[in-house]
């Protein structure tokens, strides 16, 4: 893996999902138009891409994302993950305030991305290979069985990686990384919560300290990505 961490520099351009724009619409967010799409949502400097639903119902969930300042051109993968790589001309710049419009649900960012493998390891290296260091991990049995977790810095958001505990005796997984969700800042916790009734899970204590966390039932809304949301970082 590379000593390099290019993570401060770096930032998570836009998130490519199989959904129609107006199942996130249902949800609180404001959806734009989008000259290759069926619609985008701006989310601080980065964008979730809308590409609609196919007739036979496949290629839903996250489908691809496109990261600026690390190494690699054109489209690649990290450990499976299809990946865009773009250059970071303002590297100053790319945490600044969104162009896009307000959200209903308040919206205002994305806090981090949840990256699933079954070899933490090999995954993270292939993430230190295009210039992300793991700065962080954690053990946690907090998703229902005991796993590992590693936080890799991508600008103003967080890569999480997470993997089950490592076995003594467990035969080797090739299986792929793979995308599991996202969690996106808001500006009042409880306000969405009372606009989406329902459509959102409990609130609850985020294992960020001063944070607090709910799931959008994406069931609800037909949207194809796990997404929970946050309070903003303080």
């Amino acid at each position: 893996m590379t000593d390099a961490d290019l993570g401060d520099q770096a930032r998570l351009i836009s998130l490519t999902v199989g959904d129609d724009p107006a199942s996130w619409t249902a949800a609180g967010f404001t959806v734009s138009d989008h000259p290759h799409a069926a619609g985008c949502v701006t989310v601080g400097p980065s964008t979730i891409v809308l590409s609609g639903q196919s007739p036979d119902g496949s290629g839903r969930g996250v489908q691809s994302w496109t990261v600026g300042g690390l190494k690699g051109a054109g489209t690649g993968d990290i450990d499976g993950i299809v990946t865009g790589f773009e250059e970071v001309t303002d590297p100053d710049g790319s945490t600044g305030p969104s162009s896009g419009p307000d959200h209903a649900n308040g919206a205002t960012g994305i806090d981090h991305v949840v990256i699933i493998t079954p070899d933490l390891e090999r995954t993270t290296d292939a993430f230190g290979e295009r210039g992300l260091a793991v700065r962080r991990i954690r053990d946690t049995e907090s998703y229902g069985a005991p796993m590992r977790q590693a936080f890799l810095r991508l600008g103003p958001s967080i890569v999480e990686v997470v993997a089950p505990a490592p076995k003594d005796d467990a035969d080797l997984d090739v299986r792929p990384a793979a995308w599991f969700g996202l969690a996106l800042e808001v500006d009042d916790l409880d306000k969405v919560a009372a606009l989406l009734g329902d459509g959102l899970g409990s609130v609850k204590p985020a294992v960020q300290a001063g944070q607090r966390i709910a799931t959008i039932r994406h069931r609800t809304y037909d949207i194809s990505v796990a997404v929970a949301l946050m309070d903003r970082r303080g």
